[in-house]
């Protein structure tokens, strides 16, 4: 692993920087202040250090779109791209007004008409209008996410490290499933096996679970019991990027016909949330693939973009889904399907799958147990 923190590729951070301030000049921003981190990575190419945990907004990064240029809250130079001079890294302050000072110094800040941001919060709502006296603050959350949804093919191929390291957390759980391991061992088996491929920030940090016999939803017993169908579900943040990878394996030599026929019938509905993700589909094509299989829609999202982090859109049987939301080449999304029997559990695959021109194409090749 590489200990110095160096910034993205070239060619990856300019490809997004330039579809970022596409977005913008269409939407009419002329400025574009961000506080998301997965936001300011993307326009910038700079992975952020000590930005743990969650924190209210602020503006750590600034875009101008007449001039491109990027101006960037950082302590010191290390990863970031040379491409932003070190005249516009600008420190961390505890003051408000001392970011707003520093906003003011922008160049094009005094004639903004149409400044974004990507979120808000009440003190820098009334602060930010001293900075761009000339503007009207709207909106930037929406072009950014515009701009995100459709991952470059730089993005792909970045997406691929995620990829290879997620499985290779779950084949280290598979390998450790038996009769008598409890949740946590298999859970720190999914986790190791990433940290030494390295992430060492895993994307969700339930990994496994015994899936219930008796409900559909939640977590079954603790300790894992011959017959028991257990769920793995490895989530890798590498470079970023976030790949997820789902399956089902039953513990111990159960083979029986029940638990045949539930993959069965998850083979069935997985086939059709996949034949669902195709350019211009709409979404909600993904949500009629459960009835359409004769299945409940289960408890959980059955697809969410993937990306820097996690992207739109958010398709599950509990949220609005805009009868325009269709999907788009260039989209990646982790797609889940899940089915569950009383008294045999349930059965779960999550794939990453990448929306091209020509149709579905599944990212992850994690084996799955097979029906038959």
């Amino acid at each position: 692993m590489a200990t110095d923190v160096s910034p993205d590729p070239r060619r990856l951070r300019i490809t997004r920087r330039e579809r970022a301030l596409a977005r913008m000049a269409a939407d009419d921003l002329d400025v574009l202040v961000l506080g998301r981190q997965a936001n300011i990575r993307y326009v910038t190419g700079a992975p952020q250090l000590w930005i743990a945990g969650t924190r209210p907004f602020g503006p750590m990064c600034v875009v101008v779109r007449a001039t491109g240029e990027i101006y960037l809250n950082a302590t010191d130079d290390e990863g970031v791209p040379d491409e932003i001079d070190h005249d516009h890294l600008y420190g961390l302050a505890w003051n408000p007004l001392t970011l707003i000072e520093v906003m003011k110094g922008i160049d094009g800040a005094a004639t903004a008409r149409r400044v974004g941001t990507d979120a808000l919060t009440p003190t820098f709502a009334a602060l930010l209008p001293q900075a761009f006296p000339q503007a009207e603050i709207v909106d930037g959350e929406n072009t950014m996410r515009a701009a995100r949804r459709i991952k470059t093919p730089d993005e792909i191929a970045a997406l691929g490290t995620a990829v290879r390291v997620a499985e290779r957390g779950l084949a280290a759980g598979v390998a450790e499933l038996r009769p008598g391991s409890s949740v946590q061992t298999l859970t720190g088996a999914v986790l190791e096996a990433m940290a030494a491929g390295g992430v060492s920030t895993p994307a969700t940090q339930d990994a496994a679970w015994v899936t219930p016999r008796d409900h559909p939803s939640g977590g079954g017993r603790p300790v894992v019991r011959d017959g028991d169908l257990v769920a793995f579900a490895a989530g890798a943040l590498a470079d970023g990027y976030v790949a997820e990878v789902g399956r089902t394996w039953p513990a111990g030599g159960s083979s029986g016909v029940a638990i045949r026929g539930l993959y069965a019938r998850l083979n069935t509905l997985y086939d059709k949330l996949i034949d669902a993700c195709r350019p211009g589909a709409p979404a909600e094509r993904l949500l009629a693939a459960y009835p359409a299989a004769g299945e409940p829609l289960p408890p959980m999202a059955i697809a969410h973009g993937l990306g820097l982090g996690f992207d739109p859109p958010v398709i599950s049987g509990t949220l609005p889904i805009s009868g325009d939301e269709r999907l788009e080449a260039g989209m990646v999304l982790a797609v889940t399907g899940y089915v569950w029997q009383q008294e045999v559990g349930g059965a779960l695959r999550r794939d990453t799958i990448h929306v091209t021109e020509h149709g579905p194409e599944v990212l992850t090749t994690s084996p799955s147990w097979p029906a038959g």
